[in-house]
C-alpha cells in the first residue's frame, strides 16, 4: 500500500511513538487523525500540512470515544486505509508489595488501556477500511492481492521479558502479541493485514523524565546500538509494514537486540 494520500488513524498520536508516526506518515504525503486524550502540542504539526492533520479527544476503550475517531477519519477525508495503535501506560506495581498486593483496579485499567483498547480500535476501523474498498479501485489500477488495510498493533518487549512490577504491562502487551494472528486471518478474506511492534527501551516521555545518567546506563543495556531508541526508528518501521504487502501475522521485535533483565 501506497503512503502518499493514504489516510492514517493513530491513536496515542500527540506524543511518543504516536507523534512520530503521525510525523512520518505527514512527510509520505498521507492525512492523518490523531485519537489521543490531549492534542498535539504546539509547533508539532509541520505547518504546510494543518488541512491533512484532524484530532479528536479519545479514550480507546470507549466503544463511542473510538467509533467517533473512525468516524472522523471518513467524514474528514473520506476513507480509512491505516490504524496504528500506539496508546498505551505502563504502571509499575508488584504483585505483593511492601504496600500490599497489587492492587485490582490498576490491572484492570492497564488490560482496558492497552489490550481492550488495541481490540476497541481494531474491531471499529475495519469496517471503515472495509467501505473504503482498495486504494485505486476508482482508477481501475488496482491489485487485486493488494491490501484494502492495514493494522499496525504495539506491544513491547516486556510481552516476553516481563520485569518486576510488570506483571499487568507484560500481561496487556502478551495478549497484544496473542492477538496479531488470529486478527491477520479473521481479516485476511477482507484484505486487510495486522502486524504488531515490540519496542524495546525507546525514548518516550516517560523514560526521558528520568535523570540522565539513568537514561545512559538503559542504554548501554541494549547491545547494538547500545543507546535508546528513537521514536523515528518506530515510525519508519510502521512505514515499511503499510508498504510491504507480504508482511503479515507477524510480531516483529524493535529492540537493539535487548533481553530484558528481572530488574
Amino acid at each position: 500500500m501506497q503512503l502518499t494520500d493514504s489516510v492514517f488513524l493513530v491513536t496515542g498520536g500527540s506524543s511518543g511513538l504516536g507523534a512520530a508516526t503521525v510525523q512520518m506518515a505527514l512527510a509520505a504525503g498521507a492525512r492523518v487523525v490523531i485519537a489521543d486524550l490531549a492534542p498535539p502540542r504546539e509547533g508539532a504539526i509541520p505547518p504546510d500540512a494543518p488541512e491533512r492533520v484532524a484530532f479528536v479527544a479519545t479514550n480507546v476503550s470507549d466503544e463511542a470515544a473510538a467509533q467517533a475517531a473512525v468516524d472522523v477519519a471518513v467524514q474528514r477525508f473520506g476513507r480509512l486505509d491505516v490504524l496504528v495503535n500506539a496508546a498505551g501506560i505502563g504502571p509499575a506495581e508488584k504483585i505483593h508489595g511492601k504496600n500490599g498486593p497489587h492492587r485490582l483496579d490498576s490491572f484492570r485499567r492497564t488490560i482496558e488501556v492497552n489490550l481492550v483498547g488495541t481490540f476497541n480500535m481494531m474491531r471499529l476501523a475495519v469496517p471503515a477500511m472495509v467501505a473504503s474498498g482498495t486504494p485505486g479501485a476508482a482508477n481501475g489500477d488496482a491489485d487485486p492481492h493488494a491490501s484494502q488495510g492495514v493494522i499496525v498493533n504495539t506491544a513491547s518487549v516486556a510481552a516476553f521479558d516481563g520485569q518486576i512490577g510488570q506483571a499487568a504491562y507484560a500481561a496487556s502487551k502478551g495478549g497484544v502479541v496473542a492477538m496479531t494472528l488470529p486478527a491477520a486471518r479473521d481479516l485476511a478474506r477482507d484484505r486487510i493485514r495486522v502486524l504488531t511492534i515490540a519496542p524495546g527501551i525507546f525514548e518516550t516521555p516517560m523514560l526521558l523524565g528520568l535523570p540522565q545518567e539513568v537514561q545512559d546506563s538503559l542504554g548501554r543495556s541494549v547491545p547494538h546500538p547500545a543507546r535508546l531508541g528513537r521514536p523515528a526508528e518506530y515510525a519508519s518501521l510502521v512505514g515499511h509494514i503499510v508498504g510491504n504487502d507480504y508482511l503479515n501475522g507477524e510480531v516483529i521485535r524493535l529492540d537493539g537486540a535487548i533481553r530484558m533483565a528481572p530488574k
